[in-house]
């Protein structure tokens, strides 16, 4: 089971190193990741992904990360991504979030 969740992060986190204007860490010991995003307010890209917007029929659901840190204003331009999914869906949530940021406009 950890071979295989540790693959699953490094999947995650190589994909979303691929995406311009993405910085993400490697975790440690979650079976999730934190990625600053080039948007303004990660609340209202999580609500476009899931109301406005999708690839070949597609959207994925992210986290927005605010709600993880005790200090306010923190983390507004974060995401959070549970990598609990097969690895080749993993990729295409990746893929999805590169073309939605693409032309999402703050």
């Amino acid at each position: 089971v950890i071979t295989e969740y540790v693959d699953r992060r490094n999947t995650l986190v190589e994909e979303m190193e691929k995406i311009e204007g993405v910085t993400i860490a490697k975790p440690k010991g979650a079976f999730y990741c934190i990625a600053k995003l080039p948007v303004k307010n990660a609340d209202n890209f999580a609500q476009w992904l899931l109301e406005e917007y999708d690839f070949n029929g597609e959207t994925v659901m992210v986290a927005p990360a605010a709600g993880f840190y005790s200090t306010p204003g923190v983390g507004l331009d974060e995401i959070r991504m549970a990598y609990v999914l097969k690895k080749e869906d993993l990729i295409k949530s990746a893929q999805i979030l590169k073309e939605a940021l693409k032309v999402y406009k703050d």
